[in-house]
């Protein structure tokens, strides 16, 4: 099993940048491709970025460019630094690994 948690949300103005952080508690972490996808309001799930065992990454056109996701095996975590934050960004951010989600967090993006 492996547990998932988000954290790093919260409330920006366009332009601006947060860090997500996705913290997993399981042994087999570094061999793991893991998922960042965003929920907005009556849309469906949708894949934001990925990053494999050996740090492959790829990324939503929509993220491209302004999105990087991270991963620091010796602390089991994964982030996702966010920046030139728009308004469409808005959304419960999860991340998943195998069929394991996280509880997601909130990023809402507002002047």
């Amino acid at each position: 099993q492996v547990q998932l948690v988000e954290s790093g949300g919260g409330l920006v103005q366009p332009g601006g940048s947060l860090r997500l952080s996705c913290a997993a508690s399981t042994r087999i972490f570094s061999i793991l491709s893991i998922y960042w996808y965003r929920q907005a309001p009556g849309e469906q799930r949708e894949l934001v970025a990925s990053i494999t065992n050996s740090g492959t990454t790829t990324y939503a056109d929509s993220v491209e460019g302004r999105f990087t996701i991270s991963r620091d095996n010796a602390k089991n975590a994964v982030y996702l630094q966010m920046n030139s934050l728009k308004l469409e960004d808005t959304a419960v951010y999860y991340c998943k690994a195998l069929m394991y989600w996280g509880q997601g967090t909130q990023v809402t993006v507002s002047s």
